[in-house]
């Protein structure tokens, strides 16, 4: 089976929706929210809440978003039922708005433009309301790896211990277990000038084939060098 570059999966399963989150140029305060928003639902779900907000209350531009009220949000979100979490993740959509329009002057891309040390850039994701240093990562590396946004180096970008991202590791026999730490520091290893390299591709046939139950491991690409999946066929 050949597999998809991580560069032409869609952030969202709604095309328009997909389109407008890959539109940095113009619109990359929607890329900066749906990172934000990405915590405690699937990231198929968050990534369409920045969309979802403009939809619902009519804008077409960040200026709209600045203009609204915490408590607006508040509103929407419980309305709408964007998240899990809704009054609190309002309140960090609201932040972040808040903090793109005062610390960046409207123009979220200065978070990135400039080819700034990759450290730096996760440090500004840190900076947001409610991001810690997965999302803060996993963001940097987006905009390294299918955005092509120039950056210094690509030293400071880990991998994102994702739950999927932990089992295919594990699974594949790169770590005796899946705790997080086990995971971002093979990775330094593997990968000392990019750690997060692996992040996708772990990311993607975790989601799609290495399931927690029932893996599909004979339609998995990496089912020939996975030390789980060898076991279980010499088993046989």
């Amino acid at each position: 089976m050949q597999a998809k570059p991580i560069a032409d999966l869609q952030y969202a399963k709604d095309e328009e929706i997909d389109s407008g989150l890959r539109d940095i140029e113009n619109r990359p305060y929607l890329f900066v929210l749906a990172c934000v928003m990405d915590r405690q639902i699937t990231a198929d779900k968050a990534w369409t809440i920045p969309y979802k907000v403009c939809q619902h209350f009519n804008i077409n531009d960040f200026k709209g978003l600045v203009a609204l009220t915490e408590e607006d949000l508040v509103t929407c979100f419980e309305q709408e039922k964007l998240h899990r979490y809704n009054e609190i993740m309002a309140k960090s959509f609201y932040a972040a708005v808040q903090r793109i329009q005062n610390v960046y002057n409207g123009d979220a891309s200065l978070i990135w433009k400039g080819k700034p040390s990759s450290a730096d850039v996760v440090y500004r994701f840190l900076c947001f309301d409610g991001v810690g240093v997965k999302i803060a990562t996993m963001a940097t590396n987006l905009l390294a790896r299918d955005y092509k946004v120039e950056l210094k180096d690509k030293k400071a970008i880990d991998i994102s211990p994702d739950v999927h991202v932990c089992r295919i590791l594990c699974r594949l026999g790169l770590v005796e277990s899946e705790e997080r730490n086990a995971v971002i520091y093979k990775a330094k290893e593997i990968s000392p000038d990019f750690p997060g390299l692996l992040d996708g591709v772990c990311w993607k046939f975790g989601r799609e084939f290495c399931h927690p139950q029932n893996p599909e491991c004979a339609k998995c690409p990496l089912k020939n060098v996975c030390a789980t999946n060898m076991k279980k066929y010499k088993s046989k």
